[in-house]
């Protein structure tokens, strides 16, 4: 079983750049597909970006693609999610969750962090 705690999170404005972070612990986590999902106020929890077990392989939101990267650090546990030329609509409380297969189907993932929250200013 992996845990996992997002961190990097905060208020910024419009055009500016936020690194988020995901450790993990507990678990063989090179064994895992990563994902990052985002839930505003009111909305459902939505996929942003994805990443395989060893990296080969990253996806994207439509709405974030040309702006967000992630990536991961095998030898930390850890996976960053890189966020460039955020938008107000980018404001949400953001999750990293793990699972086995690769999905954007975020019911399909059984070990999430707590969220972090990202604000972003007009």
């Amino acid at each position: 079983q992996v845990q996992l705690v997002e961190s990097g999170g905060g208020l910024v404005q419009a055009g500016d750049s936020l690194r988020l972070s995901c450790a993990a612990s507990g678990g063989t986590f090179n064994t895992y597909s990563v994902a990052w999902f985002y839930q505003a106020p009111g909305k459902e929890r939505d996929f942003v970006a994805g990443i395989s077990r060893f990296g080969s392989i990253t996806y994207y939101a439509d709405s974030v693609k040309g702006r967000f990267t992630i990536s991961r650090d095998s030898a930390k546990n850890m996976v960053n999610l890189q966020m460039n030329s955020l938008k107000p609509e980018d404001t949400a409380v953001y999750y990293c969750a793990a699972d086995r297969r690769m999905t954007r189907d975020r019911n399909e993932y059984n070990y999430w962090g707590q969220g972090t929250q990202v604000t972003v200013s007009s």
